[in-house]
This record gives C-alpha cells, sequence and structure tokens, in this order.
C-alpha cells in the first residue's frame, strides 16, 4: 500500500500550471460518443478518472490515441461495439450514467449501465437523469443484475424533442438532457439548467460538432437535433477546482504562488471570498499570482450553491483555510448533504469546528428539516498537528493534504488513488513549490478513516 508521508511547517514559493478541468474532459469524452466523426482534445490532465472514462469509451467501441506528454487526445466512435457497460465500472465514477442520454440516439438496443458511482458526499438523485431522458421518449428501469444494480433505457421509437423543466439545476441531469437532445427530433428545451462553466465547455464542443445550441440568461437551454456531425478538435478549459486548491495553499501556508492557466472569470465568487478574507492575489494576462498578505481575517459566511455560486467542491479546503483565520466563520453546505464527513479529522488534527444540523445562512435549503449535518462553524486560527489520516473522497483528500502542510510535524495519509483521479501529478506540484512530500510502500495496517460526528 502506499501511503503519502507529509512534513508541514515550510510555505509554499514558485509557479505551476493549471490542468485541464477533469470535470470538462470526461464529459467532452462521452459527448464524443454521440458522434461518427473523430475528436480532437487538447490539455488533456493524466488523472484517473480521464483514464476510468477513456476505458470506458474503449469498452463502447471508441478507437483513442492519448498522448499524455503533450497533453492530447484523439476519439473516434465510428461505430458502437456493444451498448452494455459492464458492472466492473460500478462505483468508478459518475460517468456511466451519462452515458444514456449519449447513446440513445445511436442504437437501437437496449443500453445497460451500472448505477451511479463516485465520492461518497451525499446522494445524487437520479431520477432527475430519469424524468428528463422519459420527458424525450427514452424508457428507462432499474434492475438487479447478479445482485448488482444497473439501469435499462431504450429509445426504439427514437427520441423527440420536448421541454425539461429541471426540478434542480442538476449539473448531470443537464449534461445527460443536452447529449440525447443531440440526436432527438426537433427542438428540446432546458428550463431550470446548471450553468457551470464546464456545461458551457459542453455546449461550446457540440456548437463545433454541428449543434444548434443556446442558453437564456433564465438558465434555459435550447438544442435543434441535428443529423449529420462535424469532426471537432477542442481545447480544455482549465481547473477551477484544481486551480482555488493550489491558491488555498499558497494563502494559508504564508506563501505565494502562481498558477498559469487559473482564469478569473471562472473563478469570480471564490476570488471575492478569499479577499473577503484577506488573502492576496493578483490577476496577470497568464494566471493569477495567490499570495499572503500578513494578515487572515474570520467572520465570513459562506453558502455554497450552483454556478455562479460558491462551488461546493471549493468548501473543503476553504474550510482549512478558516482554521487560520482570526476570528469566527460559518459554512453552509446546500448542493451535498453528507459533504462534512471530512470535518472528523480535522477536528482531530486540532481544528475548532461544530457541526450543527440547521441551516446557518441567509436562506434555507432544501436539507433543512433533514436532519443532515451541513452547517459549521470554524473558529480561529488554531495550530494544527501531524495525523494519520485516510482520505474518504477526492476534495476531503486535498483538504487532508493542506492540513498537512499547515500541521507541526508529520502526517502519513492513505489513499494516494484517491487524489490520483483528480489532482494531476500533485506530489510533483507541490514539492516544485518547497513542500516536503513524499510517497512510500508500507504493509501497515489501514489509518483511521473520518466520519461525521
Amino acid at each position: 500500500m502506499k501511503i503519502l508521508e507529509v512534513q508541514g511547517g515550510a510555505p509554499l514559493e514558485g509557479r505551476i500550471r493549471a490542468q485541464g478541468a477533469k470535470n470538462a474532459t470526461t464529459k467532452l469524452l462521452v459527448a464524443s460518443l454521440v458522434s461518427d466523426k473523430p475528436c480532437i482534445l487538447n490539455n488533456v490532465p493524466n488523472i484517473g478518472d480521464v483514464e476510468i472514462t477513456v476505458d470506458l469509451c474503449k469498452e463502447l467501441g471508441s478507437k483513442v490515441t492519448w498522448d499524455r506528454k503533450e497533453k492530447r487526445l484523439e476519439i473516434h466512435t465510428e461505430t458502437l461495439k456493444t451498448s452494455y457497460i459492464p458492472q466492473r465500472f460500478s462505483g468508478a465514477n459518475r460517468i456511466p450514467i451519462l452515458m444514456i442520454g449519449a447513446l440513445l440516439g445511436r442504437t437501437n438496443e437496449d443500453i445497460i449501465v451500472p448505477t451511479a458511482g463516485g465520492d461518497r458526499i451525499g446522494k445524487r438523485p437520479i431520477n432527475f437523469h430519469i424524468q428528463a431522458l422519459e420527458t424525450l421518449g427514452a424508457k428507462i428501469e432499474s434492475r438487479t443484475m447478479k445482485t448488482e444494480g444497473a439501469y435499462f433505457a431504450q429509445a426504439h421509437n427514437g427520441l423527440k424533442g420536448g421541454v425539461i423543466h429541471l426540478e434542480y439545476p442538476s449539473v448531470g441531469a443537464t449534461e445527460n438532457s443536452i447529449l440525447a437532445a443531440m440526436r432527438a427530433k426537433g427542438n428540446t428545451t432546458i428550463k431550470n439548467a446548471a450553468t457551470e462553466p464546464e456545461i458551457i465547455e459542453l455546449m461550446l464542443f457540440l456548437q463545433k460538432m454541428g449543434a444548434a445550441i443556446s442558453l437564456d440568461a433564465d438558465r434555459t437551454i435550447h438544442i435543434e437535433g441535428i443529423k449529420k456531425f462535424l469532426p471537432v478538435e477542442h481545447t480544455i478549459v482549465s481547473d477551477r477546482i484544481e486551480a482555488a486548491s493550489y491558491a488555498i495553499a499558497a494563502v494559508s501556508t504564508k506563501g505565494r504562488v502562481f498558477i498559469e492557466g487559473a482564469q478569473q472569470l471562472n473563478m469570480l465568487t471564490f476570488l471575492n471570498k478569499l479577499r473577503e478574507i484577506g488573502g492576496g492575489f493578483e490577476i496577470k494576462p497568464d494566471g493569477i499570482e495567490f499570495f499572503h498578505t500578513g494578515y487572515l481575517s474570520g467572520g465570513l459566511h459562506i453558502e455554497t450553491d450552483v454556478h455562479p455560486g460558491f462551488m461546493t467542491d471549493w468548501q473543503q479546503p476553504f474550510a482549512v483555510l478558516l482554521t487560520q483565520t482570526e476570528g469566527s466563520s460559518v459554512l453552509h453546505e446546500t448542493v451535498y448533504e453528507n459533504r462534512f464527513g471530512y470535518i472528523h479529522m480535522l477536528r482531530k488534527m486540532g481544528a475548532d469546528i461544530e457541526l450543527f444540523r440547521q441551516c446557518l445562512g441567509g436562506k434555507s435549503c432544501r436539507f433543512a428539516t433533514r436532519n443532515y449535518l451541513h452547517s459549521a462553524v470554524i473558529r480561529g486560527p488554531t495550530p494544527l498537528i501531524g495525523s494519520d489520516i485516510s482520505i474518504p473522497d477526492l476534495r476531503a483528500g486535498f483538504a487532508y493534504v493542506l492540513a498537512a502542510l499547515l500541521a507541526e510535524g508529520k502526517s502519513k495519509i492513505e489513499g494516494l488513488w484517491m487524489l490520483e483521479r483528480g489532482y494531476e501529478h500533485f506530489v510533483e506540484k507541490l514539492n516544485s513549490l518547497g513542500a516536503d512530500i513524499k510517497i512510500v510502500d508500507t504493509k501497515a495496517p489501514k489509518l483511521a478513516k473520518a466520519s461525521v460526528s
């Protein structure tokens, strides 16, 4: 078993380059399945979730050439060899469920995908996906195959455009709806759609593919179904989650880091909150430089929300930053009900954090009466101490690495593969900035896992 050994206490200084966005790359790979023409992607990150998605596409018949050094990937699915995704992909990530929307217009066969996987941070309501796709004429049901869950979907009579109204602006349901609408007959309208930058990336990619697709100011997306597709070449936007993670590392360790490729527009809300506590940043033509200004003030209130709100994936590393600010701050999680599963370990490391079932925010959220620990009060500054840690999910994993960088002494972190799902060469990047991190092989027993308490 491989673990990370992190020696805390060093400020991070230097320059790194932002990777291509994980949540855009994986979705564009799925979108390429809609077409029978070749697609080229540039700025592709060399991470686990991309590798899994490539394997999924190959399983269905895609031919893929991936130059990892040049970050260039070519994918061509001229014909499908199957519409069945094996159960071994169950739980790997959330991508299999999106295959339904991508494949419905390409095959008359039943589409079989395993139940959704990914991080254990809360339920992802698949009913949003199913209701949307059924509006376009799909038939979807859940069955059990060899004790494992799977979804069976088909559109034997073809898909027809329609009006989809999402109860919640789910990113995944929006993506599934857009992909299915590409080959549906007529026009499709998606109301209350998600509008994250990764959704815009998908729309830009599909427009290059030949789609007529537009977004209104009121979260309404319009798609006109097409039959003829065009070859595509597209450069992936930089990863706003990775950029924010390293930005927080720079500020919290009292360092200075320039992130090449970080984009102000996609980090606008994050930058506002960082400035509110006294974190420094300077926008430059080729990226953003982040630095400690000498004093970090608490008294912050953050409420996670759909775009353009504060992103839920920024919440965990920001919580670590708040342990180093002067005063009390509040985090109110409104996207996933179990996103605070990592707090127990931060407490063990010395953080002063209290969890609440009430909505501690300007508004009540959908978890208000459902007894979830979804609000937190963080008091600082508090010194952190090194600890033995087991990573529960991807974003909490980076938060633990960040806490270890701030802690006195050495931390041992288990679950390296989880971080490799979303952070490209993160050990090399952090060490290039002055961190003291190494990967070691060990046969030691598993470390204690974090849990909500």
